[in-house]
């Protein structure tokens, strides 16, 4: 595993220097460049060490996933107490403000991410070289990536074509309309879409279906259902995907960037980390955070308790789902079977979310080892391609598509065709949102899912509708702005 050093410039009130490396195959020679000099951009080398640096930013995703169950029915903050992390506590308790760390850096890093991405495009057209239209390609899925995540939290965000953020222009750039972003999200996708490759150049980078399945998400998300179903379905038909039998293999790390994989976000536990900067963090910060507080056992290693999942969260499986022991750690039964023990922490229901707790590491990890774990993020999952599809094709009314798809996630789940579902309409978009739930538990899709249904206020307590759809423009980004942007309502 090797380091590459870029320098760089960020948008809307931040200027970072970082230390930028990727992870698993995408890593394979030493560079250091010095970013925004006047003969950059003027060579593959140059366009590929940037494209490092704009992927690099997807290890700062961790808050958006593990926010995205706090924030929902399925799981408590947790912690040590109520006061560790309080911007998650907030969350939890729907109580956040625009004064809220925690919801401060989603809202930087991700913009960091959009920055990134789009110093490539800025300079886009500079040299030619073979492959620069992949790398282009690339940079707007990324671009898009972290946009969506944007709009999902916070709506309507600045936009400012493939140039960069420079300081000042969050004085003069408004903040554009949800349509807007979506509408740029859909535009670099459609293009990225012609110009990526249907597999990677190395692991762990876009490709054209992951570019597809994210487009048909976000059509989903504004309830452009035709056009979901019609992109989801090419995902779907181009056979590059399959639901893996074993679902337990999916999340160790044998089943990393399987066949059932469209996106991951790929880490590392050999370069360390430190609380001092977890954006920095090569591994999986939200693993750590999610494992059980002084663990002592097999298999797992101990973290912080946070993000434990609801009582009501871990009963959602029906009889005979091979999801519920993969998806639901329950300790007293496996204190019971191993002699495993644990620190109850705050919030504890003696649940926890095996998907993605800290597993033993190699002996090659680095830094706090309840901070550096090596558990890619599965992004997007092809399970969750063919539920998005499914939901969209019941919406335009072809129940017998969508039926075809949750079944097929469903006969993964108990291994026969004795629970399929056989219903129409609206009695079967409720169970396709139910098996989204259960397929999906953990992997930060719920409260945007509940959102997006309007479902919120019925199963979120505390959730006000008319405000916490969205979270508050962070206060330090309102007074950079100097009024030019107004806050979310009733923030």
């Amino acid at each position: 595993m090797k380091r590459r050093i870029i320098t760089a410039v960020m948008a809307l009130g931040i200027i970072t220097t970082s230390t930028i490396s990727c992870s698993d195959d995408f890593i394979d020679r030493d560079v250091v460049y010095q970013i925004g000099s006047e003969n950059y951009f003027n060579s593959e080398e140059d366009y590929y060490a940037a494209l490092i640096a704009a992927y690099d930013l997807l290890h700062a995703t961790y808050p958006n996933v593990i926010l995205g169950e706090i924030a929902s029915d399925n799981t408590l903050a947790g912690g040590e107490s109520a006061t560790d992390v309080v911007g998650w506590q907030q969350v939890d308790k729907m109580i956040h403000t625009p004064v809220n760390a925690n919801v401060r850096d989603i809202w930087n890093w991700m913009f960091s991410g959009v920055n990134r991405a789009s110093y490539i495009l800025e300079f886009k057209d500079k040299t030619e070289f073979e492959g620069r239209e992949q790398i282009i390609a690339e940079a707007r899925f990324l671009k898009s990536y972290y946009q969506f995540e944007l709009v999902k939290w916070f709506g309507g965000i600045p936009l400012k074509g493939d140039s960069r953020f420079e300081f000042g222009d969050e004085t003069s750039i408004p903040r554009s309309s949800v349509e807007e972003v979506y509408a740029v999200i859909e535009e670099n996708l459609l293009l990225a879409i012609e110009d990526l490759d249907t597999e990677a150049p190395e692991v762990g980078r876009a490709t054209k279906g992951a570019a597809q399945a994210l487009l048909g998400k976000a059509y989903l998300y504004q309830g452009k259902y035709e056009e979901a179903a019609n992109m989801l379905e090419q995902v779907i038909s181009s056979g590059n995907y399959t639901l893996v039998d074993d679902y337990n293999s999916i999340f160790e790390f044998e089943g990393e960037n399987g066949a059932g994989s469209v996106f991951e976000v790929q880490y590392t536990d050999i370069q360390g980390a430190s609380f001092d900067c977890l954006q920095c963090s090569e591994g999986n910060v939200a693993v750590g955070f999610s494992g059980p507080r002084n663990y002592e056992g097999p298999l797992f290693t101990s973290g912080f308790s946070f993000n434990i999942p609801t009582q009501e969260g871990a009963s959602i499986f029906e009889e005979e789902d091979l999801r519920e022991d993969v998806t639901i750690l329950d300790m007293t039964e496996w204190s019971a079977e191993t002699g495993a023990s644990y620190g109850a922490g705050y919030n504890d229901t003696g649940y926890f979310n095996r998907k993605y707790i800290p597993r033993k590491r190699s002996e090659e990890a680095a830094g706090d080892l309840n901070l550096t774990n090596p558990n890619n993020y599965r992004a997007i999952r092809y399970s969750d391609v063919l539920l998005m599809a499914a939901e969209a094709f019941n919406r335009i009314g072809n129940d017998i598509k969508a039926r075809e798809y949750v079944n097929l996630v469903r006969r993964r789940a108990f291994g026969d065709t004795n629970h399929d579902f056989t219903a129409g309409g609206e009695e079967l978009y409720n169970n396709i949102l139910q098996e989204r739930r259960r397929e999906l538990f953990g992997e930060g899709h719920r409260f945007f899912d509940l959102v997006r249904t309007g479902r919120a206020a019925q199963e979120i307590e505390g959730f006000t509708p008319g405000k916490n759809e969205v979270f508050p423009i962070p206060l330090e980004e309102m007074q950079f702005s100097n009024g030019n942007w107004e806050q979310n309502p009733n923030y």
